[in-house]
C-alpha cells in the first residue's frame, strides 16, 4: 500500500503528538519535523527518526512531502498553512485555523485553486461518544434535538498567550454544535470576561440560537481547578451525557438509563487516518476548510457580541 508522506510544522506538545501517531499509522510515513526552535525540532526529529528543520519553505521543497499538520501558535497557523498549500501540499491545520476570518477565507480560496485537501483539527468530532449521539439524532432515537450545553473548563494552561478562550477552546464546541443540529446558527450573544489575563478573555458564556428557536449554550474558561470536557444533548426523546475526557456516555429515557459499550479510541489518530485516506483517495472529508471558516466566523460573532453587549445576527 502506497504511503503518504507526511511532515510536520510545529514540534510542540501537540505537533508531537501528531508525528506520533503518523508514524503509527498504517497509511502515512512521517518524513520531517519542522520548528522555529531549532532544538525543538531535532529533538522531535531524532526520536521519531526523520529530518529536523528550522526554515518551512526548504522543508517543503522536498517533492516526497505530500501533506503536513500544521500545529503552531494560533496566530501563525494561517502564514505556515498558507506555505505549505502553495507549495502543492494537502494541509491539516489545527484549530482555529487562523487568527481571523480574511486569513481563513484566503486559505479556503488557495486550496480550490491548487485543488488541495484543506481540513481543520476540529478533534471531538472524531470521538466515537459524540459520532452515536449524532447518528441517535439523525435516527430520530432522540426524537427532536431541542438544546445542547458544552463545558470546556480547566485551569491556567502555560502555553496559551496568542488568542483567548473563545478561538482556543469554545471553538471546538461552536463546530461540535454546529455538527450535532447540522446547520449554523442564525444568532449568537456573549459574555467574556479576563479574570486573570489582560489581553485575551478567559472566560466565556456563548448562547447559539438554531432555527426553530432551537439553542445551545457553550461554557469554557482558563479558571477552574480542575478540567471538565462535558456535553449533554436533549432530545424530546431521550437526554445524552458525554465525557470528553473518559468518553463515557449515558443515554437516558423516560423508561430506562443506558451507558453504550463504547471502545475508547485516541481521536487524534482517528482524525489523522481520516486525514490520510482522504489525501489518498480512500475517503470523503468530513471536514473541510469551510467547517473552519464557518466556525471561526461564530467565534469572531461572539467575541463581538460580547464587546457590543448585543445579540449578533449571522447570515
Amino acid at each position: 500500500m502506497k504511503k503518504l508522506g507526511v511532515a510536520i510544522i510545529g514540534a510542540g506538545f501537540w505537533g508531537k503528538n501528531h508525528a506520533r501517531v503518523f508514524t503509527e499509522l498504517e497509511e502515512t510515513e512521517l518524513l520531517a519535523v519542522c520548528d522555529i526552535d531549532a532544538e525543538r525540532a531535532k529533538v522531535v526529529a531524532k526520536q521519531f527518526g526523520v529530518k529536523a528543520y528550522s526554515n518551512t519553505a526548504r522543508m517543503l521543497k522536498r517533492k516526497d512531502i505530500e501533506a503536513v499538520s500544521v500545529c503552531t501558535w494560533s496566530t501563525s497557523l494561517a502564514k505556515e498553512a498558507l506555505k505549505a498549500l502553495k507549495a502543492g501540499k494537502h494541509v491539516l491545520v489545527e484549530k482555529p485555523m487562523a487568527a481571523n476570518s480574511k486569513q481563513a477565507e484566503a486559505l479556503l480560496k488557495t486550496a480550490e485553486k491548487e485543488g488541495l485537501q484543506l481540513s481543520v483539527g476540529f478533534l471531538m468530532r472524531f470521538i466515537p461518544g459524540l459520532q452515536y449521539i449524532k447518528k441517535a439524532i439523525e435516527s430520530r432515537e432522540m426524537g427532536e434535538i431541542v438544546c445542547a450545553t458544552a463545558k470546556r473548563v480547566s485551569e491556567w494552561p502555560e502555553r496559551i498567550g496568542d488568542v483567548g478562550v473563545v478561538k482556543d477552546l469554545a471553538i471546538h464546541d461552536i463546530d461540535v454544535m454546529r455538527y450535532l443540529f447540522n446547520s449554523d446558527p442564525v444568532a449568537v450573544y456573549a459574555k467574556t470576561g479576563n479574570m486573570r489575563h489582560r489581553k485575551f478573555e478567559d472566560y466565556a458564556h456563548i448562547i447559539l440560537t438554531f432555527k426553530h428557536e432551537k439553542n445551545a449554550f457553550i461554557e469554557a474558561n482558563w479558571l477552574t481547578p480542575y478540567k471538565t470536557r462535558v456535553l449533554v444533548v436533549t432530545g424530546s426523546k431521550a437526554i445524552a451525557k458525554l465525557d470528553y475526557i473518559t468518553q463515557e456516555l449515558t443515554m437516558e429515557t423516560a423508561e430506562k438509563t443506558v451507558q453504550p459499550r463504547i471502545p475508547w479510541q485516541e481521536p487524534l489518530k482517528l482524525e489523522l487516518q481520516h486525514f490520510a485516506r482522504c489525501v489518498l483517495g480512500k475517503e470523503k472529508p468530513s471536514i473541510t476548510g469551510w467547517d473552519g471558516l464557518r466556525a471561526l466566523k461564530i467565534a469572531e460573532a461572539a467575541l463581538k457580541s460580547s464587546k457590543t453587549g448585543r445579540l449578533v445576527k449571522l447570515k
